[in-house]
């Protein structure tokens, strides 16, 4: 069983409420540390086999994949995290701005909101990034003019279709 498939197993795992909510707080404890690490060194890029990076972090192989999975999508280049063993390569080369925008989106004040930040990125670029992400989740509706074709497909304009 891969990594990935064991972190996976760990959270989808039967348990009571209170067992579930500790599971969960205890990860985004951790989670939190791993932030505050990274921030604080934003200059390195951390890098190494899987199993030493984890041990770096104070977390055990399965769960620095799950750690893995939530950061993979800032890396500048991306991990192939289902595929990931104790002794694979793994490298945290992170864009910043793009993991601000990703916690945005994950609504992860708890990150986002972390003091380290002032250090990575400035207030206003800061500012920058979440209007950005409050403007991509702003629905846009199209005005249909009478003679633009018809959003239905039919191919007709819209005055002689569903505008009549």
């Amino acid at each position: 069983m891969s990594l990935y498939s064991e972190w996976n197993s760990a959270c989808e795992q039967e348990r009571e409420d209170k067992e579930q909510q500790e599971f969960w707080n205890t990860y985004f404890d951790a989670e939190t540390e791993n932030y505050k690490k990274i921030l604080a060194n934003n200059e390195r890029v951390f890098e190494g086999k899987l199993s030493s990076l984890a041990d770096e972090f104070e977390m055990n192989s399965v769960v620095f994949t799950g750690f893995l999975d939530g950061i993979n999508t800032s890396l500048k280049t991306e991990l192939n995290i289902g595929k990931l063993k104790e002794n694979s390569a793994v490298k945290l080369d992170i864009d910043f701005e793009k993991l601000y925008f990703n916690m945005l989106d994950a609504r992860a004040k708890w990150l986002y909101g972390l003091k380290e930040w002032d250090n990575v990125l400035t207030s206003e670029k800061r500012k920058e990034i979440s209007k950005e992400w409050k403007l991509s989740k702003q629905a846009v509706s199209k005005k249909v003019g009478r003679n633009d074709p018809c959003p239905c497909g039919s191919g007709k304009k819209y005055k002689k279709c569903c505008g009549q």
